[in-house]
């Protein structure tokens, strides 16, 4: 059985397609995640998905700390699908990682980045409150109880259709969610039971979250790249060296992500 909400991803994907025209992302305005830089000083702005939040908030602190001469903004962080959309619009960050090839692909269509290179890889869980009070253990034990889901044109919601399809379950979600860190704070904040969110954002909660891994998730894997933008200056390259350094690999490690 197919997961009823696949046409809706088919629909945005065609919306997406057209990122010259009308989209329903709201405008971040001017500036949205830069910084004033003084006559003269180097900027930084990086655009990363939600699920990247811990890791290149992390990275971004490390490369402050050995680049005083570089202003950095705080990090962008979204669904790629919005992220990829305000770039398409003209949104200028050095640097945009995503949660899968799909969402970057469009900007290297667009030749608005430089080859994207995959830095690390993720998989889904069912996130449940600590303690699994429904008693969850399965992809089918979502369909009796209330479950949130990313929406289907974001790199967990792709995973997750591709996920229940291959398990044959037909879900009926009461929300589906923009990014995956809006899907896991539905369940700590007790909105719903169950989310489908990846592995790393049970990790970042792990006081007030269990994690059930449902069979097949191994083969649902997402590969996330991140690629300077053409028009990036110095620091961008900078950052994704950092990025795919040893340093950088231990940090993503630690929140929980695979490699390569």
């Amino acid at each position: 059985m197919k997961a009823r909400w696949r046409p809706l991803a088919a629909a945005v994907a065609l919306a997406l397609a057209g990122v010259a025209g009308c989209s329903a992302v709201p405008d971040p305005g001017p500036g949205a995640g830069s910084v004033e830089p003084a006559d003269g000083e180097q900027t930084l702005t990086v655009y990363a998905a939600a699920s990247l939040a811990g890791p290149i908030s992390e990275l971004l602190a490390q490369y402050a700390s050995d680049h005083p001469e570089v202003a950095v903004a705080p990090a962008v962080l979204d669904g790629s699908a919005t992220l990829v959309t305000q770039v398409a619009e003209g949104a200028a960050p050095d640097v945009i990682a995503t949660a899968n090839e799909a969402t970057m692909a469009q900007l290297v269509e667009a030749n608005l980045v430089a080859p994207p290179e995959i830095f690390a890889t993720n998989t889904l869980v069912i996130a449940v409150p600590e303690g699994n009070p429904e008693g969850v253990t399965g992809l089918e034990d979502l369909t009796r109880i209330d479950t949130v889901l990313c929406a289907p044109e974001v790199p967990c919601g792709d995973a997750a259709t591709t996920l229940l399809e291959l398990a044959g379950v037909d879900l009926e979600p009461i929300s589906v969610e923009q990014n995956v860190t809006a899907a896991a704070e539905r369940v700590t904040s007790g909105a719903t039971d169950a989310a489908l969110v990846y592995a790393t954002d049970v990790a970042a909660r792990e006081d007030q979250l269990d994690a059930v891994v449902p069979d097949g998730a191994a083969d649902v894997v997402n590969r996330y790249p991140i690629a300077t933008l053409t028009s990036a200056r110095a620091a961008g390259a900078d950052f994704l060296e950092l990025v795919q350094s040893a340093d950088g690999a231990a940090v993503l490690a630690e929140h929980g992500f695979g490699t390569p």
